[in-house]
C-alpha cells in the first residue's frame, strides 16, 4: 500500500517513514502542507497521514483540498492537541481517524490497517483468494496452510492484488501504488516482481491465482487450473 506522510517535524517524519517502510508500505513524505496538496493533486494513495500544524497549509486545509478533488482516500490526523474539541473538529472535518502525539508505532500501524480495511470494505484483517490467505496484522501469508516467505515489496504487491481481487490492474497502476518517487529501477520492475510472486504462490499448484491479461495488466483470482 502507498502512503503519503505530511509531517513538519523532520526527525519524526524520518522515523515514521522508516517504520512504515519496514512494515512493507511504500511511503512518500513531505514537510509542508502546500507540498502535500500538490502531491495529492496528481498521485493517488491508499492512506494519508497528516500533521495538523504545518507550514504552508495546515492539515485541515490539506484535507479540504483532498476532498475537493473528489478523493475519499482515508486520512489520519497527527496532533499534539488532545482536547475533545480538537478531536471533534478533526473528525468532523472529514478525517477518518485521529492520533495524539506521542504515540506508539504499533498503534499507528493498527489504525492504518483499520482505515484501509474499512476503505476497501473488508471486515477483518485477513484477505482470502481461494486457498491463499494473507493476515495483514501478522504480515503472514499461507497457501493451503503452507507458509510463504515474501520480501517486503513482494508482500506489498500481493496485498495490493488481493485488495483488488478480480480487478485487472495495469502495470502503471501497480507501479504507482507500490513504488514511491525515490525508486530508480528498471521499467520492467512490475513484471519482475510478478514473476517472483508466481514462483512462490503458483509454482506446483494445480490452480493458478495470478494471471496476465494481455495488453491490460495483471489480476489475482481463483477458478483457473493449469
Amino acid at each position: 500500500m502507498r502512503i503519503l506522510l505530511a509531517e513538519d517535524e523532520r526527525d519524526l517524519n524520518r522515523i515514521i517513514t522508516q517504520k512504515l517502510t519496514s512494515d512493507g508500505y511504500s511511503v512518500d513524505s513531505c514537510h509542508d502542507g502546500r507540498e502535500a496538496i500538490d502531491i495529492l493533486s496528481y498521485t493517488d494513495y491508499d492512506a494519508v497521514i497528516l500533521d495538523i500544524m504545518m507550514p504552508g497549509a495546515d492539515g485541515f486545509a490539506v484535507l479540504r483540498s483532498l476532498r475537493g478533488m473528489g478523493k475519499m482516500t482515508p486520512v489520519l490526523f497527527l496532533t499534539a492537541r488532545d482536547s475533545v474539541a480538537d478531536k471533534v473538529k478533526g473528525l468532523d472535518s472529514g478525517a477518518n481517524d485521529y492520533l495524539v502525539k506521542p504515540f506508539s508505532f504499533e498503534e499507528l500501524g493498527a489504525r492504518l490497517r483499520a482505515m484501509i480495511r474499512v476503505f476497501h470494505g473488508t471486515a477483518q484483517n485477513e484477505l482470502i483468494v481461494g486457498d491463499l490467505v494473507m493476515d495483514c496484522a501478522a504480515k503472514r501469508v499461507t497457501r493451503g496452510g503452507r507458509e510463504i516467505t515474501l520480501s517486503a515489496k513482494e508482500y506489498s504487491l500481493l496485498e495490493y492484488l488481493m485488495h483488488n481481487a478480480g480487478i485487472i490492474l495495469s502495470r502503471e497502476k501497480i507501479e504507482d501504488h507500490i513504488w514511491n518517487y525515490d525508486y530508480e529501477g528498471g521499467t520492467n520492475v512490475v513484471d519482475v516482481y510478478i514473476s517472483y510472486l508466481r514462483r512462490k504462490i503458483d509454482q506446483g499448484q494445480e490452480q493458478k491465482l495470478i494471471h496476465t491479461v494481455r495488453g491490460r495488466g495483471y489480476v489475482i483470482r481463483e477458478g483457473e487450473k493449469a
